[in-house]
């Protein structure tokens, strides 16, 4: 039987990338294409027809002003003047706006996962914990979302499906409590990793601020020797929406990074482009599917490759 290489493997997950982001393609590399063949030169009508053509894929205002402006002047520098040229330096120059910045893991290490209702947090924590036990961590669950209904029976679904155990309390309880109650379980089980889900209610910001404030307190209380980082869950599918709600969290709380889900729903994937920018955030974890496996760290070649 043939083994598989490492070389292999990245394919697969390149090839898995590529067909889940097949509608931002569409969109975006189809019009691409269409520029590059209507222009001769680089004139004020092409940069202008860029311009839309980023927006409309929800790369925002910023960026593409910022991309835009940095390949004209790329190319009046090295006196560039084919189109299709130029769509090969816009593409370095997204990835350089866009950066990788891997995921560190740590041990032990308390992953606060947060974000509004609907957006996949709950999906995305089972792929994490997932991913995680496959490169060999030892994970605990827990549900710290006493609010919303069902939201632990949800979490204890998935925390079956990636062979993880899972700490919880019944609904309306006190959060920090099932957060203490997790890092004893935590510490009792030498895990390397404690994931948190947490109430998103963006609705009532001072309260969610005070909630994620009492959370923190009894991790550094009870677990100092653990790092403590945020993850920010947003819907892609949510465009310019999904910006504004990183916006909002960041005033409430220190994050890490943003998980970015149900990019294989939406022709609007340069919506991580702008989180990156706007925000000064990196994308950690991108989700591309809805199996267990379908969360991938991102890699911002990869993506600008698998969206051109």
């Amino acid at each position: 039987m043939q083994s598989i290489g490492k070389g292999d493997m990245r394919m697969g997950l390149f090839n898995k990338l590529k067909e889940s982001l097949s509608r931002t393609r569409e969109s975006l590399s189809g019009r691409m294409d269409e520029l590059v063949t209507a222009y001769v030169e680089l004139d004020e009508d092409f940069y202008e027809d860029l311009t839309d053509i980023l927006i409309m894929a929800d790369v925002g205002m910023k960026t593409t002003e910022l991309a835009v402006s940095q390949l004209r002047k790329k190319c009046q520098t090295e006196k560039i003047g084919d189109p299709k040229q130029a769509r090969e330096e816009l593409k370095k120059i997204l990835v350089d706006i866009m950066g990788s910045e891997p995921m560190r893991l740590e041990s032990p290490m308390v992953l606060l996962i947060i974000g509004v209702n609907g957006v996949g947090k709950t999906t995305s924590i089972g792929k994490l914990a997932s991913r995680m036990k496959t490169v060999g961590r030892r994970v605990v669950l827990c549900a710290a979302d006493t609010f919303r209904a069902a939201a632990a029976d949800q979490l204890t679904i998935w925390a079956q499906r990636a062979d993880v155990p899972i700490i919880k309390q019944h609904e309306g309880a006190d959060p920090a409590a099932v957060v203490f109650d997790g890092i004893q379980a935590a510490k009792g089980r030498h895990a390397d990793v404690l994931i948190v889900d947490t109430a998103g209610r963006l609705h009532n910001k001072a309260h969610l601020m005070e909630e994620l404030k009492k959370i923190s307190r009894v991790v550094e209380r009870e677990y100092p020797q653990a790092k403590m980082k945020a993850l920010l869950v947003i819907d892609a599918t949510t465009g310019q929406n999904g910006l504004s709600q990183a916006a909002t969290f960041r005033e409430v709380t220190d994050l890490d990074g943003i998980v970015l889900t149900k990019l294989d729903g939406t022709a609007k994937g340069g919506i991580a482009i702008a989180i990156r920018h706007e925000l000064g955030l990196p994308v950690r974890y991108i989700g591309v599917g809805e199996q267990l496996d379908d969360l991938q760290p991102f890699d911002a070649r990869e993506f600008i490759d698998a969206i051109f």
